[in-house]
């Protein structure tokens, strides 16, 4: 219990941050930064662990994003490697509860703007779970393919908060059918791009 209200109070901090530096701006005034296309960024994330009716659980993600071309055209399209760690606030009933992924695929940001930049993104990779045990089966691993969107907003300069939705499909989890986490993250990038500076 007091960990939802800390992430709440965390996760309302992290969005005034991201809100307070906007301001109206007709035209970039110059480029800035460095060269170096990728981005790397940390969060917190709340997800429906799809395991009875109400379950929730929080944890960690981080991820890195690759933008290697340079063209106009396809300078939004990018790669991305992500981790998640559902740890957090187990349901009193699945004392052993955890879920990891780690996923990769492209990504696609929609730059039009210095600061908000959209994206979607479709990850796939490996899901590893701890359950309550059935005999001494409590832990497996399995395919994990995940549609995710979200928008980044830029902060200060390289800095952007992150705010993300992604809906898993664990196939084929323990029978015919797919286990589907699905939740929010909230967390901050670093750019290591050239950015356009505002006056």
């Amino acid at each position: 219990m007091r960990f939802k209200l800390n992430a709440r109070i965390i996760l309302t901090l992290l969005f005034a941050l991201a809100v307070i530096p906007v301001h109206s701006q007709v035209g970039p005034a110059a480029t800035k930064g460095g060269s170096l296309p990728m981005v790397f960024g940390m969060g917190g994330n709340d997800f429906a662990i799809d395991w009875g009716p109400g379950t929730r659980m929080q944890g960690l993600s981080a991820w890195i994003d690759l933008y290697p071309f340079q063209s106009r055209k396809a300078s939004g399209l990018g790669f991305e490697v992500e981790g998640n760690d559902l740890n957090f606030n187990r349901p009193t009933v699945l004392s052993k509860m955890r879920q990891d992924t780690g996923l990769a695929g492209p990504i696609f940001a929609f730059s039009h703007s210095t600061r908000i930049r959209p994206y979607v993104k479709y990850l796939a990779g490996i899901g590893s779970i701890d359950f309550p045990p059935s005999g001494s089966y409590s832990h497996d691993t399995f395919l994990v393919g995940a549609p995710a969107g979200g928008a980044e907003i830029r902060v200060w300069e390289h800095m952007w908060f992150r705010a993300n939705y992604e809906y898993q499909f664990w196939h084929d989890v323990f029978g015919p059918h797919d286990l589907n986490p699905n939740g929010v993250t909230f967390g901050v990038s670093y750019d290591f791009r050239s950015y356009q500076s505002e006056k």
